[in-house]
């Protein structure tokens, strides 16, 4: 019984510390040392650029197929295969360590992000030290001010998370091109598809001007299905617990509700639990209610860690 329990402590206290660095880990054929990074800011800089709008280029189905593939194929421990499968598309793999919480990913970006026509496909972080059970997605980052900052918070949060982040500002592309939350044929959403289809919940991350529900803070729904309301009980709770006024869109009519989020339809066809969560401009942009906020969510993201 002793035992029994001491095991069970044991594996809390490895889930939950979040102060220590993880040791290290040996590096697969063609990596290079760990980069130490600030990674909020290393996203900063990643999206900055998006102000101007630039420009996006839809990706065809083979480039999205194959990004996805080489995605799945490092989640699965095969890391050599993985960068021949997304070097075939010019994507790239680096490994880096955030300062603060000494938490390891790998970064996967296009090569295109610094040449002179970045195609606006997007990065993906994946977890080193622990298994990846969850994501976290940003599909505007830029556009809905602050997104990509409260993203990469939540990430760093918990472990376990995947985060996926547009490459573009929403109105980069031609017509709608560009909006990732409404296109199946993007990079983007084919990371997130198939994620989906392998159980892990997601967590879409938007933000909302104040005219839109001047009464809430937040906006919180389930999208298109009803799989995630338990999730979404317990992150309006942990909300409401932190201060926070939460429209429950599942209790009653809110505004921006992601009824037609084209990554919660796929999760609702899969019976995967889906949260399409709109955060108001100060939990996104002052530094002490986004940490409050990534408390909140810490109590979801770390029980979706525990499997």
């Amino acid at each position: 019984m002793f035992l029994a329990l001491a095991a069970v402590l044991i594996g809390w206290v490895a889930l939950t510390d979040h102060s220590a660095p993880a040791a290290p880990q040996q590096k697969g054929p063609g990596y290079e040392a760990d980069d130490a990074v600030d990674l909020v800011a290393r996203v900063d800089a990643f999206t900055a650029s998006f102000r101007d709008r630039r420009f996006y280029r839809p990706p065809t189905r083979t480039d999205r197929d194959t990004v996805a593939q080489g995605v799945l194929l490092f989640l699965d421990g095969h890391h050599q295969q993985a960068q021949q499968r997304l070097a075939a598309v010019d994507f790239e793999i680096r490994t880096l360590v955030d300062r603060g919480t000494g938490r390891r990913f790998a970064e996967v970006f296009d090569r295109s992000e610094d040449g002179s026509a970045p195609r606006g496909w997007g990065r993906i972080y994946l977890p080193l030290d622990s298994p990846a059970r969850w994501s976290v997605q940003v599909p505007h980052p830029i556009a809905d001010q602050a997104t990509e900052r409260l993203g990469t918070h939540v990430l760093l949060g918990s472990r376990g998370g995947v985060m996926i982040i547009a490459g573009a500002h929403r109105n980069a592309g031609r017509g709608d091109s560009a909006d990732m939350a409404h296109r199946r044929d993007s990079v983007f959403d084919a990371v997130c598809a198939r994620l989906a289809e392998r159980g892990f919940p997601g967590l879409q991350i938007h933000g909302f001007a104040a005219e839109s529900a001047p009464d809430y803070d937040v906006i919180a729904s389930t999208g298109r299905g009803r799989i995630a309301l338990a999730e979404g009980r317990i992150l309006a709770n942990a909300l409401r617990d932190q201060g926070f006024s939460v429209c429950r869109a599942w209790v009653r009519d809110c505004a921006l509700e992601g009824r037609t989020n084209v990554q919660g339809r796929k999760a609702a066809a899969q019976h995967v639990p889906f949260l399409h969560v709109e955060f108001g401009n100060g939990l996104r942009t002052d530094e002490r209610l986004t940490a409050r906020v990534v408390e909140a969510v810490g109590h979801l993201t770390t029980a979706w860690a525990r499997g």
